[in-house]
């Protein structure tokens, strides 16, 4: 059977609806895809703002701007939908929705954007709270993009995704692990905007700092770096801590760019040694997917290339297509893995007691 899915994430970072309308098949046990459309909506200044300060809103006033965000969701889907000419060839919706709150050692976790207003708002059938099941069986609930990349990408046994926060993925024959290694573009990005620039275009202010050993050491030696994986930060992480850090150095843009990069770098080849270290899995040899708008960042994708040679560790960075929206892709797999109601969390990525059929599904075609 075929099937014809909207994915739709929201990261971190605050670019905007990353959306990729996806055609599935199953074929002898294997999963084909081909994407039939893919945009990104950017955020105007007002809902970068409403987004970045939820965790700051009262009960009340949170609960309305979940409603409200649902409300927009899906008025950008019906957009995207207007202008790809794509009437009634939506079979479904899998928003991801805007993390907030996520505090898996207290099995809580909670993302912006209400499906019941996505499906009201479409008339298409809408699955969204794709983390909660997981969560309530004490797992992470993150990485979620594991089982994506299991099933469409079986040929890479290492996957990393490079958004808001940094991901890394093995894929093993006998077992898939993940987990999130750092924050990423979150505070590349809140860098580049003291600079007057929505980002470091291709890491090119980092290439014109140096990197500050002190502020190095202070970064490398944050508690999350030395806990065992399964293991997941919230966004937080990277604003309130990692940031300020960083701030309370004093280095300049340059050099407060360049060593986060450097620390990044560090960070995703020490995850690789500790999946070797973990598991039966040689890495050596291995070839490297590498996802997310940090792989448009050319200084980073260099610095991560000279230390993983020493590995034998081959990275690929893909069309921009794949980069762009690998996520929204795993999105739909996982929305249409619900509706056939199938695992789609892996509880060897998460820590569950299970792994779980994880989406609250809501209905918006007409009886």
């Amino acid at each position: 059977m075929v099937y014809r899915a909207l994915g739709i994430m929201s990261g971190s970072s605050l670019d905007g609806l990353d959306m990729a309308l996806v055609e599935f098949q199953e074929v002898a046990g294997k999963w084909v895809y081909s994407v039939k459309a893919s945009d990104c909506y950017p955020y105007n200044l007002e809902w970068k703002t409403k987004l970045g300060s939820a965790i700051n809103l009262s009960a009340f006033n949170y609960q309305l701007l979940h409603c409200e965000y649902g409300h927009y969701i899906g008025r950008e889907v019906n957009r995207f939908v207007e202008a790809n000419q794509l009437p009634y060839q939506i079979q479904l919706i899998a928003s991801h929705g805007h993390t907030t709150f996520h505090v898996p050692a207290k099995k809580m976790t909670a993302q912006l954007g209400d499906g019941a207003a996505i499906a009201a708002i479409t008339g298409v059938n809408v699955v969204s709270d794709l983390r909660g099941m997981d969560i309530a069986l004490g797992g992470q609930g993150a990485p979620i993009v594991p089982i994506g990349e299991k099933l469409l990408w079986p040929d890479y046994k290492l996957l990393l995704n490079i958004g808001g926060i940094a991901n890394i993925s093995l894929n093993d024959v006998s077992t898939t692990i993940a987990f999130d290694i750092c924050a990423a573009n979150r505070v590349l990005n809140l860098l580049a905007n003291e600079a007057g620039k929505e980002f470091d275009e291709n890491g090119a202010i980092a290439a014109t700092g140096y990197v500050q050993e002190e502020l190095l050491v202070k970064l490398n030696s944050l508690e999350y770096y030395g806990q065992p994986y399964p293991k997941s930060l919230a966004n937080n992480f990277g604003t309130d801590l990692v940031y300020k850090l960083i701030k309370n150095s004093a280095y300049s843009i340059p050099d407060s760019l360049c060593t986060y990069v450097e620390h990044i770098s560090i960070q995703v080849r020490n995850a690789i040694e500790s999946i070797k270290a973990g598991s039966s899995f040689a890495t050596s040899g291995s070839r490297l997917l590498v996802t997310g708008g940090g792989a448009h960042n050319l200084f980073l994708i260099e610095r991560l290339r000279n230390l993983l040679s020493h590995e034998n560790i081959e990275l690929v960075v893909p069309e921009k297509e794949l980069i762009d929206y690998k996520e929204a892709i795993v999105m739909a797999l996982i929305g249409v893995l619900r509706w056939r109601e199938e695992n789609n969390t892996l509880a060897s990525v998460t820590g569950a007691l299970r792994n779980s059929i994880g989406g609250a599904v809501w209905i918006g075609q007409e009886a």
